[in-house]
């Protein structure tokens, strides 16, 4: 294993002390877990010795990551089926269930097809086959910032196609 370069120990030496602070301010845990991997990796891939302070670097990053977060939450607001009251459960009963179901589908299917290929990817590898935003952007060769875009647009789209099913 070969030893970390000065540039690499600068700005290791503040990252302790950046995810201390951070836990605190930040809404989750996980935002700032994210933030900082984010900044992390962005500094190792634009050069961390190109960088002038790096504890300030690290710092800024991680904020504008977690407000970012913030932001795509406060735009998204969604509810799980688990959180919601029975009575809020789209649901239709009797004989035109069938009909609902298969009309949905096809809405649906069509909403899917209006999207971007690649919004199309994020929806379908995170909503249907559950992979996490990383694997999708390891996958499809873009950034979880990209993925995280992606998966809005495919959200609000489908949002605005699928709201005449809602109640």
């Amino acid at each position: 294993m070969s030893r970390p370069s000065k540039s690499v120990k600068s700005w290791l030496a503040h990252y302790s002390e950046l995810a201390s602070a951070w836990r605190g301010k930040a809404g989750g845990h996980e935002d700032a877990q994210d933030a900082m991997h984010d900044a992390v990796v962005r500094l190792l891939e634009n050069g961390a010795a190109a960088v002038a302070d790096p504890k300030a670097y690290l710092k800024r990053s991680i904020a504008n990551g977690i407000i970012d977060r913030h932001r795509h939450r406060a735009v998204l607001a969604m509810s799980s089926l688990d959180e919601l009251d029975e009575s809020e459960h789209p649901a239709v009963s009797g004989p035109e269930a069938g009909v609902f179901s298969r009309q949905l589908m096809d809405d649906l299917a069509i909403a899917l097809d209006e999207l971007p290929l690649v919004c199309r990817q994020v929806y379908v590898g995170h909503r249907l086959e559950g992979w996490t935003h990383a694997e999708i952007s390891a996958a499809l060769g873009i950034s979880r910032d990209m993925v995280e875009k992606r998966m809005t647009q495919a959200l609000q789209h489908l949002n605005r196609r699928l709201q005449k099913y809602a109640r």
